[in-house]
């Protein structure tokens, strides 16, 4: 299903593959978890058996669907949107297929009017399967990076072929200093939010978006997060930051294919 969102650096979501399982610290307190429980709840069949109850909370179990269905849904929309894909799992999970992986690019291909945005966690597995991948220029492949225990996943993504690279720092769980953003385009930083949200230090962002304007990387920040995120907001020192990286050129041609 594709829906649209309210994710400040998107448009709409693109789930073509649903669950997932628990791999680093900013999982713990995955919304997507109690999301997959809901719709589960709702009937919807795709997310039945992915979720499993501990200590009172929903938790993925590591059962991974890949839904064939979805890989038509973009070619609907006629109108290009930004669409984060799979926001519900993880593109590069070990359990989805590399065939099915290369339909999701191949599906991203044939619509060029959208902008696609996939992050992982997986960075190892992206690196390797990248040079089995046709990327184009409207697929933008990021990872995430929660505090400095894994900036190794920013190297991992360097060494892919995507058109635009970014990092999604968050849940910021603690400090990043020093990053090396060469060859990265975009960073989103944002803390926890919803229960059991995780406390972020203001110094933590600030640092990131200092780095960033010194390596002349688009900087968004998401959000204060905390069990109300909405009160808390997205102000950073007077000001909301909703920095997006410029697009490489996409040919006519290849947009008007799209809708032929």
């Amino acid at each position: 299903m594709a829906t649209n969102s309210s994710i400040e650096w998107t448009e709409a979501t693109w789930n073509p593959v649903a669950g997932c399982n628990v791999v680093s610290p900013g999982c713990t307190n995955c919304y997507a978890m109690r999301m997959a429980r809901r719709l589960e709840a709702m009937g919807q069949p795709k997310y039945a058996g992915t979720t499993r109850m501990s200590g009172g909370r929903p938790k993925w179990n590591g059962v991974v669907r890949v839904d064939e269905e979805s890989l038509r849904l973009p070619a609907t929309w006629r109108t290009g949107r930004m669409i984060f894909v799979n926001s519900m799992s993880d593109l590069f999970h070990e359990a989805v297929p590399v065939k099915f992986v290369q339909r999701v690019f191949k599906t991203m291909r044939a619509t060029p009017q959208h902008t696609y945005q996939i992050l992982t966690k997986r960075a190892e597995r992206l690196e390797e399967l990248a040079r089995k991948l046709d990327w184009p220029a409207n697929v933008w492949m990021g990872v995430s990076v929660e505090n400095a225990d894994y900036l190794y996943r920013i190297d991992h993504l360097r060494r892919t072929k995507a058109a635009i690279k970014f990092l999604s720092l968050e849940p910021l769980l603690g400090p990043l200093e020093n990053m090396n953003l060469q060859g990265i385009d975009w960073v989103i930083a944002g803390g926890e939010s919803g229960p059991g949200a995780r406390p972020m230090n203001p110094s933590w962002v600030r640092s990131i978006r200092d780095q960033c304007q010194s390596a002349g990387v688009a900087f968004h920040f998401k959000q204060w997060g905390g069990v109300n995120k909405k009160k808390a907001g997205r102000m950073l020192d007077g000001q909301t930051w909703d920095e997006f990286p410029k697009e490489p050129l996409r040919s006519e041609a290849a947009l008007a294919a799209a809708f032929v």
